[in-house]
């Protein structure tokens, strides 16, 4: 089956579905909701890739399911998130809802999802707000809180001694966690805490400032083309060499190329990297290059990842009944990307995080390698307000 049949809605299906749903027909119907489109677009690009590609290699029916994806953009509007997945819900009947990359997206959906009792599985969107008190049995991720990866760079910096910090990140709910999880590792002072429009192309202005200020390190994190602009933006004023520049999903497989050379020397964390020696990641990365003649970045993994979990599940489930799925997917009986997996009682992954330079590599791409693990096996910090035990 190809991707362009399974990424389409048939219409005829749809109507189908409204009256019988997908599992009664032995099929498994899968709503894809991501940012398509602007400045974000690349991520959800490789957030649907990775999944595609995981549907691939689970022989192109999940579960042994006839297995059709249906796409939507959410144009990094919620309102729009939340138009598409009541169409996914009430249209297409869909029977799992996956994808999304951004928080305040995911915040506009999580609810209209759950409460239909329709298992959401986050490819990417972790927002506090629905890892505590809020959790669902209805909810899972295949990738992290948001603020555990930028935890790890805080525990970083704190063991390298580093004194000061000035950090920064736009202004919606991923970013306020990302500095919230960033702090609650890092006990060095803050110099100043800035946060800036969503998708804001120019940040002369903040760089000018940040200058003045003469931190002893940057903590930043810009996804997508806010990345790219502002790596960039960082280098031309000079600033690279002489205020170092930590990130998270700022520069990655999705932005290094356009990021260039303005890049190289840069440090992440991320709970996974392109060169993690287990044997399913080198079949990932190496499938995933060759398929798309790029570099996988941790989107595409973790989606993948979202896709194989399910394989696995719905194998040794009924799609029928959703607390034998619920069982299944809690048991995480797959092999993940990554190494260590596994979830916590609130369904958020707990897993290692690493840490990594940007460097050329003896193809002379720009890779994102490998140099250790910050944090093993890492719980995010709002489990213990989950009520779920199992």
């Amino acid at each position: 089956m190809t991707m362009k049949r399974m990424l389409g809605a048939v219409a005829a299906t749809a109507i189908l579905a409204l009256a019988v749903p997908a599992m009664a027909q032995g099929q498994l119907k899968i709503g894809f909701i991501a940012t398509f489109s602007g400045p974000g677009g690349a991520l959800g690009r490789d957030l649907a890739d990775g999944f595609m590609l995981g549907v691939e290699h689970s022989g192109g029916r999940i579960g042994g399911l006839t297995t059709e994806v249906i796409r939507e953009d959410d144009q990094l509007r919620p309102d729009v998130g939340l138009q598409v997945a009541q169409k996914l819900l009430q249209r297409d009947r869909v029977d799992i809802i996956t994808g999304i990359v951004f928080s305040n997206v995911m915040l506009a959906v999580y609810q209209p999802v759950i409460e239909s009792q329709t298992f959401l599985i986050s490819g990417n969107a972790g927002p506090s707000g629905i890892a505590g008190q809020r959790c669902s049995p209805f909810f899972f991720s295949t990738a992290w809180q948001n603020d555990q990866p930028h935890e790890a760079m805080g525990a970083h910096l704190q063991r390298q001694g580093v004194r000061a910090a000035y950090i920064m990140a736009p202004n919606y709910q991923a970013g306020r966690d990302a500095l919230t999880g960033f702090k609650r590792q890092f006990k060095g002072r803050i110099i100043d805490e800035v946060y800036t429009t969503v998708n804001q192309p120019d940040y002369s202005a903040e760089i000018t400032t940040l200058r003045a200020a003469r931190p002893p390190a940057t903590y930043v994190f810009y996804p997508g083309g806010m990345g790219v602009n502002f790596v960039r933006q960082y280098a031309q004023a000079g600033l690279t060499r002489r205020i170092p520049l930590y990130s998270a999903f700022t520069v990655d497989a999705t932005t290094v190329e356009a990021q260039g050379d303005a890049a190289l020397g840069t440090f992440g964390t991320a709970f996974w990297t392109y060169d993690l020696a287990t044997g399913t990641n080198e079949l990932f990365v190496r499938a995933f290059l060759a398929k798309h003649n790029r570099m996988p970045s941790t989107y595409a993994a973790q989606s993948y990842d979202s896709a194989r979990l399910l394989h696995n599940a719905l194998t040794v489930s009924n799609l029928g009944n959703k607390d034998s799925v619920r069982d299944a997917l809690r048991k995480a009986d797959f092999p993940s990307v990554r190494g260590p997996f596994r979830f916590n009682n609130n369904h958020f992954p707990i897993q290692n995080f690493y840490l990594y330079e940007t460097v050329r590599d003896a193809q002379g791409r720009l890779v994102q390698s490998n140099r250790g693990v910050v944090l093993e096996n890492h719980r995010d910090a709002y489990a213990s307000q989950c009520a779920m035990r199992w």
